[in-house]
């Protein structure tokens, strides 16, 4: 009996900059910036729903959670630190473009946490962070995270503080002001367009990457 050729198991996704991308087997220079922005702008929270003409994309969501993270720590944050709050949904807008939301996660599996393990592990590597975060930088990304998390609930997805609390068990403080709204001069939480998401997100990113690399 013949042999037979067993290929390893790959799903390759082709990139807006023309890169390849195995999303089973992901490396760092397999995207380009402008992928991850455009992806970012293009993934959506809150399953795709908001009380807005436009859903609220995770590029905005960073954006928000970076503002945030700053106002908190002030001089603490620094280029790289600021990156990682940039960056820390990045594994759901690389290839994937699925933003589930957090109670859907357990019932993925563990190939998917694998699978967003990895992604976000090359993001890291391509812009010059560790691969897996030390928790001293975890602990203040995730808070500032539920604090975004808790604000879009009720001023994008449309939730009711009352249900915030019963129903999607959010305790945090409603944020008073949009962090985004003073830099932008938009309507407060008011969900920006992708192509404007994507422009503004990769400025973002090429001001910081550019200053990690000189810190």
């Amino acid at each position: 009996m013949p042999a037979i050729d067993k290929k390893p198991p790959r799903a390759w996704v082709r990139l807006p900059s023309g890169r390849r991308l195995n999303l089973l087997d992901p490396t760092p220079l397999d995207f380009e910036p402008s992928d991850l922005a455009l992806g970012s702008a293009r993934t959506f929270r809150w399953g795709g729903h908001s009380i807005w003409p436009w859903p609220l994309s995770v590029a905005q969501h960073a954006m928000s959670v970076l503002a945030i993270g700053r106002q908190q720590l002030g001089d603490k944050m620094t280029p790289k630190l600021a990156l990682a709050f940039l960056l820390h949904d990045a594994s759901e807008c690389l290839g994937v473009c699925f933003d589930p939301i957090s109670p859907l996660k357990p019932f993925l599996g563990p190939g998917y946490a694998a699978l967003d393990k990895a992604l976000q592990g090359v993001v890291h590597t391509r812009f010059g962070l560790p691969s897996v975060l030390p928790d001293a930088w975890k602990k203040p990304i995730k808070k500032a995270d539920r604090l975004a998390a808790a604000a879009e609930a009720v001023f994008v997805a449309g939730w009711s503080e009352q249900e915030c609390r019963e129903a999607l068990q959010i305790k945090l403080p409603l944020l008073e002001e949009d962090p985004l709204q003073e830099r932008f001069g938009m309507r407060p939480w008011e969900p920006w367009t992708p192509a404007v998401a994507a422009e503004r997100f990769a400025a973002e990113l090429e001001g910081l990457v550019d200053l990690s690399s000189r810190t």
